[in-house]
């Protein structure tokens, strides 16, 4: 990360970007695209920073049906859908079940609890009930207690920037694998995924980003490493990230 770029504590970035109206864009290219375009932030962009480190080691569990309910639900593009994972911040060993709903007016909620960092690979019986109350809500009757279960685990390091002047939030996220539950894993050396977060203005890292010829994905961390790990899933809805991005990995794996 840019050492140019002025440090910001956790506290100090959540009270100044939670309140934004936030719209979504993601971003996937090249490790030297990234560094080409983020260097071009002035200088005063700020970088999440704790204990001295500006980036940090997440890892993400996803759990889904035996039939993959929750990744069928998202690859034919349903409007009601869910994911369920925990996320874990591995520095600090802290980690959350989150569950992310969209509903039949295509609103998307994500809620979150607390979770046992040494059982983020397992569902617990408090993870399933919290899933379930989740899921009743949308419309998806009560699962078998077994029907959940670790599908796949992402990781990767993570930065965070503020642009200045409420020019919004960007995550970087580098150094990406994937794994299935079986134990067989995707690596993809120099990919970067940036995830932007802005207000009711267009942010300034994605302006940076149109400038350099990069435009928005379509991309999911589970979806998307679902399908590239098991090629007989459908997988149209993100056909262009797996064949520019995805298949030359597996092609050398």
């Amino acid at each position: 990360m840019n050492p140019r770029f002025v440090p910001i504590s956790l506290e100090e970035l959540v009270a100044e970007a939670e309140l934004l109206t936030r719209v979504d864009r993601k971003y996937v290219m090249t490790e030297a695209q990234a560094d080409a375009a983020l260097a071009a932030l002035p200088e005063w962009t700020r970088v999440l920073t704790i204990g001295g480190r500006r980036a940090f080691a997440y890892e993400s569990c996803y759990f889904d049906t035996a039939d993959l309910l929750s990744f069928r639900m998202a690859a034919h593009g349903r409007r009601r859908r869910f994911k369920l994972r925990t996320r874990s911040y591995i520095d600090t060993e802290d980690a959350y079940l989150e569950l992310k709903t969209r509903g039949a007016r295509s609103t998307t909620v994500k809620e979150r609890i607390v979770y046992d960092f040494d059982t983020r690979d397992e569902l617990t019986d408090e993870g399933r009930d919290y899933a379930a109350t989740g899921l009743d809500a949308l419309g998806i009757p009560r699962l078998r207690d077994d029907e959940l279960r670790p599908t796949l685990a992402t990781r990767y390091e993570r930065s965070t920037l503020l642009a200045p002047d409420g020019g919004g939030r960007a995550t970087i996220d580098r150094d990406l694998s994937w794994e299935l539950a079986n134990g067989d894993e995707l690596r993809v050396p120099g990919l970067v995924i940036v995830e932007t977060k802005s207000g009711l203005r267009t942010g300034d890292v994605d302006r940076l980003l149109w400038r350099h010829g990069i435009r928005p994905s379509t991309i999911s961390k589970y979806g998307t490493g679902l399908a590239a790990l098991r090629p007989e899933l459908p997988s149209n809805k993100w056909a262009r990230v797996l064949r520019q991005n995805f298949r030359p990995a597996l092609l050398t794996a």
